[in-house]
């Protein structure tokens, strides 16, 4: 799980470096592509197969339909602005914005709690985005749009995936990439006016390190994570995914990371851990003899 959710935060930087040489839509296919090669002896392996209901096949086109926006954004978000604060912002934002979602749409009660941690959350995001130093345009720029509405974007793609029963998560994954692909190549990709000749090795490394480590294996093990230890035990491992991103941010695009980025997301996921009421920390079981 923690190398799985160390690929996620990876894929931030993957998107940085792969936005010199290709386009969002030539991303989509060319990840999805490697993707979908990868995950067929996964799929196999588990014994998952491609088993998928007519209405789960219906859902999964309608997620593929929401991914391709929010990854367009996702991607443009990271080519304008920095990895580090997609990876900070949007990561934290997710989850503060499913709760948002899921309470003004469909009845979710709001607890005492509750309001709490979206107050924190919000000065959290706020701090991230550097709001108190920074003039209107300037926090109101290009790449932050962007990563504002990719963070809205992922909620819906959430919700309606959660609408599918009967149907492995990865089987749904898959056919949703079969999907994306479909689309892209119909309506945003020529093939044949794909500059392959300037795709160098560091080029190949991160589309295949996106494909392979940040899409295939992170969500496997995610989804295994969750079969074996139970989605309350899986979600502390998210928290690692904005750090990551940050760390190798710094790493390797030699990005500089305000402090106000680390203690905007500190605020921000101490806000997703009451919303959901995550334990970071559990006491271990005593037996008394």
């Amino acid at each position: 799980m923690f190398i799985a959710m160390i690929g996620w935060g990876a894929s931030w930087v993957h998107a940085k470096v792969l936005s010199v040489y290709i386009n969002e839509y030539e991303l989509i296919f060319l990840r999805n592509i490697f993707t979908i090669i990868t995950m067929i002896p996964v799929l196999i392996i588990s014994k998952k197969y491609f088993i998928i209901s007519k209405k789960s096949l219906f859902l999964s086109f309608m997620t593929a339909v929401v991914m391709i926006v929010y990854l367009k954004y996702y991607f443009l978000g990271t080519k304008f602005g920095t990895a580090s604060l997609g990876g900070a912002l949007v990561t934290t934002l997710i989850p503060i914005n499913t709760f948002l979602i899921m309470a003004l749409f469909f009845g979710k009660k709001i607890l005492k709690k509750d309001i709490l941690a979206l107050l924190l959350g919000a000065i959290g995001v706020l701090t991230i985005l550097n709001v108190w130093t920074l003039s209107f345009d300037e926090i109101f720029t290009e790449h932050n749009v962007y990563f504002i509405f990719a963070s809205i974007l992922w909620p819906i793609i959430t919700i309606i995936s959660s609408k599918s029963t009967n149907t492995s998560p990865l089987v749904f994954s898959f056919y949703m990439y079969i999907f994306m692909t479909i689309i892209v190549l119909l309506f945003f990709v020529d093939i044949n006016s794909l500059d392959y000749k300037r795709y160098d090795s560091i080029f190949w490394m991160n589309i295949l390190s996106l494909a392979i480590i940040s899409t295939t294996f992170a969500t496997s093990i995610y989804f295994v994570g969750i079969e074996k230890l139970g989605t309350n035990e899986v979600s502390s491992f998210i928290f690692l995914v904005p750090f990551s991103a940050i760390t190798l941010s710094i790493i390797f695009l030699k990005e500089e990371v305000h402090f106000t980025i680390f203690l905007g997301t500190i605020l921000t996921l101490w806000a997703v851990k009451i919303l959901n009421n995550i334990k970071i920390f559990r006491r271990k079981k005593t037996f008394i003899l």
